[in-house]
């Protein structure tokens, strides 16, 4: 007896509510189904279908039993498919879901260069800064969060990045690098708004000790709850920001802006990718998480050799 083959037709035959429909849903004669089925019974030594000529119904048995035979069989068809994909053509659509600065920052930086190597992957970007995103509806949710994060979803990290505090070389010409935290306070200093967030406290530690934070007592001269806004005032010379490496590496690169008091920092985040399930993750998500980690990785590190060349 072909177990599989058996355990499909008996759930095919529960699906379409008869052996006569299930023989035609699969292509086979209504006395092989039966037969298969009968065989499956015999097998298992148990009635999984209560048969008469008005109806079909499950015994309990039946019932148990094809609780467990679904998760299998979609298991195997997943399997299935995954091995396919692995020498399949990368094609299809790739749906991305990202918060405006992440967006941004972090994905729309790398598609030109990852449509180059996947012409035929379609990437559909949704931007939405949302608490709780809808991760069943995409294949990647890129969430950042801090190094507490405990979520019941199921996410990859894809980076770890710190907050640090960058300026552009026209405002330290203008006026003067800081040479230690304190200084600050006579400095144009630009927060980011918060929930929860003491905009006149900075809060800043070396990562080589962490558990030695101090707080500075700023004044600052803009706030804003809008990071694009921010940035873009840092780079036009406004003042000295807080922001995350990776949103900042481009212009640590290029030198339009220059990271102050290395090397204290002022927060960490880590980058999440979660998925909707772990069962089966297309061939095109797993490039494009590959791709994402190694281009994301790279970008930090051209940031950081940056920092210490200055």
């Amino acid at each position: 007896m072909d177990r599989l083959q058996s355990m499909r037709v008996f759930e095919r035959v529960v699906n379409e509510g008869g052996f006569a429909a299930a023989a035609r849903a699969l292509d086979m004669s209504a006395p092989v189904v039966t037969r298969l089925v009968a065989d499956l019974e015999d097998h298992l030594g148990a009635r999984l279908l209560q048969r008469s000529t008005r109806r079909l119904s499950l015994t309990d048995t039946g019932q148990q039993y094809l609780n467990r035979i679904r998760s299998i069989l979609q298991d195997i068809d997943e399997a299935d498919a995954m091995a396919s994909a692995q020498t399949s053509e990368l094609v299809g659509l790739l749906r991305l879901h990202a918060p405006p600065v992440l967006a941004s920052y972090v994905i729309s930086p790398l598609l030109a260069e990852f449509r180059k190597r996947y012409p035929k992957i379609l990437v559909e970007l949704e931007v939405e800064n949302l608490r709780e995103p809808p991760i069943e509806d995409f294949d990647i949710t890129l969430l950042g969060t801090d190094e507490g994060f405990d979520a019941h979803v199921i996410a990859r990290k894809v980076i770890e990045s710190e907050a640090i505090l960058v300026a552009s070389p026209e405002y330290l010409q203008r006026k003067g690098m800081p040479l230690e935290p304190q200084a600050l306070m006579q400095h144009d200093c630009l927060r980011l708004k918060m929930p929860d967030i003491k905009t006149r406290l900075w809060r800043m530690w070396c990562p080589e000790n962490p558990t030695q934070a101090i707080e500075i007592d700023i004044q600052p001269v803009l706030l804003a709850n809008h990071t694009d806004s921010l940035l873009r005032a840092t780079l036009d010379g406004a003042g000295i920001t807080s922001v995350a490496i990776d949103v900042v590496a481009p212009y640590l690169t290029k030198g339009e802006l220059v990271r102050v008091l290395a090397p204290w920092i002022t927060g960490r985040l880590v980058i999440y990718a979660a998925v909707p399930s772990r069962k089966f993750i297309p061939q095109r998500t797993h490039v494009f998480l590959d791709f994402l980690m190694e281009e994301t990785r790279l970008q930090k590190a051209r940031a950081m050799a940056a920092c210490t060349a200055i």
